[in-house]
């Protein structure tokens, strides 16, 4: 930020009167822009199948990480609950509507100045399909998920916990509240350069033998 909304005077970065934390100022006005973390609300879709549960998942088909399996989610709006939010997010990306229930996961990313939050949501229909941010949706079982293909940390967080409390009525019906640390989010984007890397010298390998 480098000028004051209000009156177009170049702020400053400095500790108001009365705050402990460095803020945005305007020296002409008085004005303190206050920077906070942004609400990412979404759903974990399922659907029964023969007693089983199946998942959701949408391909991005925008950046970050175009191509890879995500839950459908977003930034929350103004003027909404996040409740609506993650339901309008599930219409928008999967073409689906969904029963919203409990929150399930809030997970905190203070790195990037997010917290995630991920409400189980029913399907009563076996109805959805790609939106415009998506380029494919499908129902998963667990067995099926596509680990290495999860798009972000919050996601296969909340995956794992349901599948591990996917019998157990009590515990997914509470709120499972962590956070994801920088580290742990370098070690995913790691591991996937190694496999990225172990593909294509796969592919070499293949062409040379060919």
């Amino acid at each position: 930020m480098k000028f004051c909304s209000h009156c177009a005077t170049e702020v400053e970065f400095r500790i108001p009167a009365g705050d402990n934390r460095q803020r945005y100022v305007c020296p002409s006005c008085d004005t303190i822009f206050y920077q906070n973390p942004r609400i990412v609300a979404g759903t974990l879709p399922f659907y029964y199948h023969d007693g089983e549960p199946q998942i959701l998942l949408c391909k991005r088909a925008i950046e970050p990480r175009k191509g890879f399996w995500t839950l459908p989610a977003g930034f929350m709006e103004n003027g909404e609950t996040t409740e609506q939010a993650a339901e309008r997010e599930t219409r928008e990306e999967a073409l689906a509507d969904v029963t919203v229930q409990s929150l399930f996961t809030m997970v905190s990313v203070p790195h990037i100045d997010q917290v995630h939050m991920f409400f189980l949501a029913r399907m009563e229909k076996h109805q959805f399909g790609a939106g415009e941010e998506t380029a494919e949706a499908k129902l998963f079982r667990e067995q099926d998920i596509p680990w290495k293909e999860i798009a972000f940390p919050t996601v296969a967080r909340t995956l794992k916990r349901f599948f591990e409390y996917k019998n157990d009525s009590a515990a997914l019906a509470r709120c499972h509240s962590s956070a994801i640390l920088p580290s742990e989010a370098l070690r995913k984007l790691e591991a996937e350069e190694r496999e990225r890397q172990k593909r294509e010298a796969q592919k070499s390998t293949n062409g040379q033998t060919s």
